[in-house]
């Protein structure tokens, strides 16, 4: 896209969006905290809603582009698994590993969260594994899919909106007035993470091509990675500021929302039944991943070992990606 502005330019324009990302980042943060602290929504449930949709733009976007040209059905499908685990096993496993060198102890890392939150935590995992595999073992998907897939979104959607934590009624309609902004601000923020991401992997893959990297490895790193960088950014900028609760909502409803907004946005668009047994390898990895984070969640017990079993398992993903490639 940046050809023209050859190598140099491409160099100012990833310095330019890096620093992009890290402030967006920061407000996306801060706001989403003054959202879930005004609306009494706990801050796991806003980062399953508010974060994970913003950040989810890019997928929406791809199955956009796949409405108006049905050939690309394939790829956004295939864009949805395959960032399903990119954000389990990339984005939570440098996350856990980081936790664990910051806190050198055993502790448990897991927030306080409220026992609806993590039930809902459960049923997004639960639903993010089980349809991917009951889509495979049908054979294929058509529109009815897609539709029981956004009944699903809705349905979750409504009930966690209705989870709130009981606050002091004053203070509540204080941050209640000021809502409006800090939702505002917070879209806008996450939206810029996006756009900075978008800037970044297309620059770095021209630096990167340029310096005589192969195609294949810069697809299955640089453009691999790119699509979960904004989870990545918002969840390191949450675990930074002492809210691992808004970055563990943040991953799963990314996660959620992929398998049940934006597949079943996909599958209502496509004129056509879309054969799923094309998708059995993202299927198991993203099944696996679902299976292992939630294990992990049960065992509240989260440290380097859980982290680097997520990345073991993200780095056969991608080795098996490049073989079959």
């Amino acid at each position: 896209m940046f050809e023209e502005l050859g190598w140099i330019g491409n160099l100012l324009i990833l310095i330019a969006a890096l620093a992009a990302l890290n402030q967006a980042s920061n407000l996306t943060i801060t706001h989403s905290v003054k959202v879930a602290g005004a609306t009494g929504l706990g801050k796991t449930t806003i980062g399953f809603i508010l974060v994970a949709f913003t950040t989810s733009l890019p997928e929406l976007f791809v199955a956009i582009f796949a409405i108006i040209e049905p050939e690309n059905v394939g790829v956004s499908i295939g864009n949805v698994l395959g960032s399903n685990i990119a954000n389990i096993c990339l984005v939570l496993g440098i996350i856990f590993v980081l936790i664990a060198l910051k806190y050198s102890d055993n502790a448990k890392f897991l927030p306080a969260m409220a026992k609806e939150e993590t039930g809902g935590l459960y049923f997004a995992l639960l639903v993010a594994s089980v349809i991917p595999l009951a889509l495979l073992y049908i054979g294929s998907a058509s529109y009815v899919i897609g539709a029981i897939l956004l009944a699903v979104f809705s349905y979750n959607i409504y009930q966690l909106s209705k989870t709130r934590n009981v606050k002091d009624e004053p203070a509540l309609e204080d941050e209640s007035r000021k809502l409006k902004k800090y939702v505002m601000i917070a879209v806008l923020g996450a939206a810029g993470v996006v756009a900075s991401a978008y800037f970044i992997v297309e620059t770095a893959s021209y630096i990167a091509l340029s310096v005589g990297i192969p195609k294949l490895v810069i697809g299955a790193t640089i453009v691999a990675i790119g699509t979960s960088l904004p989870e990545l950014v918002t969840s390191l900028d949450s675990i930074k500021k002492g809210h691992p609760d808004l970055a563990l909502g943040n991953i799963v409803g990314s996660c959620f929302m992929n398998i049940t907004l934006i597949l079943g946005i996909t599958l209502i668009a496509a004129p056509f039944r879309v054969d799923m047994g094309a998708f059995s390898e993202l299927i198991i990895f993203s099944l696996v991943a679902n299976l292992f984070l939630r294990h992990f969640l049960s065992t509240e017990k989260i440290g380097w070992r859980e982290g680097a079993i997520l990345l073991f398992i993200y780095a056969l993903f991608l080795a098996t990606r490049v073989v079959s490639g």
